[in-house]
Formats: structure tokens, sequence, C-alpha cells
């Protein structure tokens, strides 16, 4: 989720989009939080809903479904087998979970 990754300091896709499509100020803000090495529960709040509000979270959905669609389509070009099954399995979990 993103507070764990926030926490972690890990920068993740959602992220990144708010920094580079959020005003400067909100991008500061969010770098004063990664910076900080002893998080706050509303700073990191902040950010969550920063993240949120600026689109960033549809983005990363949407382009997590096209990779899956473009991901399901090449393997579609391969012959059924179980392999093909599990490969087509796992593309279709990691585009319906939600953290």
């Amino acid at each position: 989720n993103i507070g764990d990754d926030l926490a972690e300091g890990k920068p993740t896709l959602p992220l990144i989009y708010a920094l580079e499509h959020g005003s400067e100020e909100l991008a500061q803000l969010i770098r004063q939080v990664l910076a900080d090495e002893q998080l706050q529960a509303e700073k990191l709040q902040q950010v969550i809903e920063i993240v949120q509000d600026c689109g960033a979270l549809d983005y990363a959905r949407k382009l997590a479904k096209s990779e899956s669609d473009q991901a399901l389509a090449c393997l579609d070009v391969l012959p059924p087998s179980e392999y093909r099954d599990a490969l087509t399995t796992m593309v279709k979990f990691s585009n319906t979970r939600s953290n």
C-alpha cells in the first residue's frame, strides 16, 4: 500500500506521478516527507491524499491494465499449455490485486 511503501522510502509509480504532475509546493512536501527518517502519521496521510487527489492512482491502474493487456496478447500467440495458463493467471492476478 502507498503508506507502507512511503514509510519504507520506496518510490512507487503513483508517488513519482504525483511528484511530476502536482504543484511545486506539493512536490516539495512529498520530498520533505521522503527525506524525514521519522515519518509522522499526519504527514504520511497528507502525501497519501496528494497522491489520490492528483489522479496518480488512476494513472497507475490504467498503465497496469494496458501492460497486462499487452502481456496477455503476447501469451495468446503461444500454443495452449499449462505454462501459458499459469502465466495468464499471474498476469490477471497482478492486475486485480489492490496492494
